[in-house]
């Protein structure tokens, strides 16, 4: 992965955290309404998973936020 990459990814995962603080939500709530296991959200906050548009589509909607919010 180029350093280019990496640190927007990094940020990306930087603001998905943010989001779900902001929706005063746990990584196990948010997983819960994913449908989805804590370690899910888990290892997209840590970038140890990669995230597709569709799940950023799922968490913009979950945290309230525009898809802008994630790509800026």
């Amino acid at each position: 992965m180029s350093k280019k990459y990496q640190a927007k990814y990094q940020k990306l995962t930087a603001k998905l955290r943010s989001a779900r603080l902001e929706a005063k939500l746990t990584q196990v709530e948010a997983g819960k309404r994913l449908k989805k296991p804590q370690a899910y959200i888990s290892k997209i906050e840590r970038g140890e998973r990669g995230v597709d548009a569709v799940e950023l589509a799922e968490f913009a909607k979950l945290y309230k936020k525009s898809m802008d919010y994630f790509t800026s």
